[in-house]
């Protein structure tokens, strides 16, 4: 997400004020497993996830067939690590967007069961467009 750490949230304001700021809130466990399941093909930067987009041969980029790496960050120890940092930067630009009464918080661990809420959120902020409103 952005904005990530306070600087960046005052940079923003420099350049527009927010007046929806969406946060979601995903259990520390569940972001953990799912970027230490994460796995790239280097040459082309395909990603797949081991746990819900799986390569067809386990291992190896679809496409090529070479074999894929976990990058260091996504080790699970460095996860853990970095986890830890943004949510103590991310902190008092949490505690901003409160403080000016435009922060929406959804909790939940299933992209599917959270989006309706956002979507509703949205839609009420930012009609939605119509088909005949396209052309």
């Amino acid at each position: 997400g952005f904005p990530r750490t306070l600087g960046q949230a005052e940079a923003l304001d420099r350049i527009c004020e927010p007046d929806l700021v969406i946060s979601l809130h995903v259990p520390f466990e569940t972001l953990k497993d799912r970027l230490s399941a994460r796995w790239v093909h280097p040459a082309s930067g395909r990603v797949y996830n081991m746990d819900f987009n799986p390569p067809h041969v386990h291992g190896r980029d679809d496409v090529t067939g070479e074999p894929l790496v976990q990058r260091d960050d996504d080790r699970p120890d460095a996860v853990a690590a970095r986890l830890r940092k943004y949510k103590e930067a991310a902190k008092p630009v949490i505690e901003l967007y409160r403080s000016r009464g435009v922060l929406h918080s959804f909790s939940g661990t299933e992209t599917n069961k959270i989006w309706p809420y956002v979507y509703a959120l949205l839609c009420s902020k930012i009609p939605p467009v119509r088909a005949e409103e396209e052309n």
